[in-house]
C-alpha cells in the first residue's frame, strides 16, 4: 500500500525537468503487453500428454478488437524513442558521446535480460534431462522467452538514435516517412508484387515498423510533435488507414492467430504501424490531461514505482502465468481458465478469475530478479 508520506517523498524528489507522461504512458504500455498476453495465451493438452499453444481468437473471433486496445507495443517504442533521444541530448550536452551513451544504455539493459536468459536455459536444460516431450519443451520455450524479442529490437534501434536525432531535428516529424515507406514497400512486395518471396526478408519490418513510433518518440522529445494538432492527425491517419488495410484483406488483430495464415505481428505490418499511429495520437490528446492526473502524488509514486521494475515485469510476466498453468494442471487435471481449449465464452471468464493468482506469482518474480534490474541504474 502506497503510504501518503512515501509518496510525498516520491514527488518530492521528482526533478521539475521529469516528463512524467512518458513514464505514464510506459506504464500504460507495459500493463497492455501483459494483459494482453495473458488473456490470448491459451495452452492444451495433445492426445499424447503434450504442451500445445492455442488462442482463444481462433474460436472467438469476436474478441478481436481487444488487440486493437491492448497491442500497445507502438506506446513501448515511442516512449523508447523519447526517453533514447532526450537521454543522448543529456549527454552530448554534458561533453558525452553518442557511443559512450549507448554504452551506458547496453549496461543498463543487459543485465536484467542475461539474468532472465540465463535462469530460462537452466530451466530448459533441467526439464530436457528429464525426457520432458519436445513438443512441450519448444511450447514452453517459445512462450517464456518469448519476450526477449523487445529487447532485441531495442537493441537494433538504440543505435540508430544519433542518426534518428539529425533526421528529426532537420525534417521533423516527418523523418518518420522513411521507415513508412521502407515498411509500406516490403508489404506492398510480400503481398502484391511478389506473394511467392521468401518469408525471411520480411523480418526487415522488425526494425522499421518499430521505427516509425520510435522517430515520432524522438521528434516529440524534440518538441517537433506536440499539441491537439499532430495528435488527432495522427489519430484520424491511424484509424483511417487501419480500417482501410482491413478492408484490403489485412488480418483484423493486431496479435498472431495460430493457423492464420497472415500475421500482423510476426513480422510487423503495415497495419501495425497504422495502429501505433493511433495509440500515439491519442496520447498527444490527453498529454495535458495526464500530466495534470499524474501530479497526485499517490498516483505518480505508483506509476514511478512501476517504471523502476519495467523490465522485470515485461520479461517475467509469461513465466508467471506459465507457473500457474503448471501448478493448476499439477493440482487438478486441465483446470478451466489455464489450460483446455480456449473456445468458449466460459474459459474467458475463468481465465480472468486465475489474473489475480498469476499477477501475485508475477510480484514475487519481480522481487526475486529486482537486484537484476537495479544492476542498471
Amino acid at each position: 500500500m502506497i503510504t501518503a508520506a512515501w509518496a510525498d517523498r516520491i514527488a518530492a524528489g521528482t526533478p521539475p525537468e521529469r516528463e512524467r507522461v512518458v513514464d505514464g504512458l510506459r506504464v500504460i504500455a507495459m500493463l497492455g503487453v501483459v494483459a494482453g498476453h495473458w488473456l490470448v495465451t491459451g495452452l492444451t493438452i495433445g492426445p499424447g500428454g503434450d504442451l500445445h499453444q492455442a488462442s482463444p481468437l481462433t474460436g472467438m473471433p469476436a474478441l478481436t478488437p481487444l488487440t486493437w486496445v491492448l497491442q500497445t507495443l507502438g506506446l513501448f517504442f515511442f516512449v523508447a524513442g523519447f526517453a533514447a533521444a532526450r537521454g543522448l541530448g543529456r549527454a552530448r550536452q554534458r561533453g558525452g558521446s553518442a557511443r559512450s551513451w549507448l554504452a551506458g544504455r547496453a549496461r543498463r539493459l543487459l543485465p536484467p535480460a542475461a539474468v532472465f536468459l540465463g535462469v530460462w536455459l537452466l530451466i530448459l536444460t533441467a526439464l530436457r534431462h528429464a525426457a520432458t516431450d519436445p513438443w512441450t519443451l519448444h511450447t514452453v520455450g517459445t512462450i517464456a522467452v518469448s519476450p526477449l524479442w523487445f529487447v532485441l529490437v531495442l537493441a537494433l534501434l538504440l543505435p540508430l538514435t544519433s542518426p534518428v536525432l539529425g533526421a528529426v531535428d532537420r525534417f521533423g516529424a516527418a523523418a518518420a516517412l522513411l521507415p513508412l515507406g521502407a515498411l509500406i514497400t516490403m508489404d506492398a512486395l510480400r503481398y502484391l508484387l511478389w506473394p511467392t518471396m521468401p518469408g525471411w526478408p520480411a523480418y526487415l519490418n522488425c526494425v522499421t515498423a518499430w521505427l516509425v513510433p520510435y522517430v515520432l518518440g524522438a521528434a516529440a522529445a524534440r518538441g517537433r510533435l506536440a499539441g491537439p494538432g499532430w495528435g488527432r492527425g495522427l489519430l484520424l491517419a491511424g484509424l483511417a488507414g487501419g480500417a482501410w488495410l482491413i478492408s484490403a484483406g489485412y488480418p483484423a488483430s493486431l496479435v498472431g492467430v495460430p493457423g492464420d495464415g497472415r500475421s500482423n505481428l510476426d513480422p510487423p505490418s503495415l497495419l501495425t504501424a497504422a495502429l501505433s499511429a493511433a495509440q500515439i495520437g491519442l496520447a498527444l490528446l490527453l498529454w495535458a490531461r495526464l500530466d495534470r492526473w499524474l501530479r497526485h502524488p499517490r498516483r505518480w509514486a505508483a506509476v514511478a514505482g512501476l517504471n523502476l521494475t519495467a523490465m522485470t515485469i515485461f520479461l517475467w510476466h509469461q513465466s508467471a502465468l506459465l507457473g500457474v498453468a503448471v501448478l493448476g494442471h499439477a493440482l487438478a487435471s486441465a483446470p478451466a481458465g489455464l489450460i483446455g481449449p480456449p473456445d468458449a465464452a466460459g474459459w474467458m471468464t475463468h481465465r480472468l478469475l486465475w489474473l489475480p493468482v498469476v499477477t501475485v506469482v508475477l510480484a514475487a518474480l519481480c522481487l526475486l530478479f529486482r537486484r537484476a534490474e537495479s544492476l542498471r541504474k
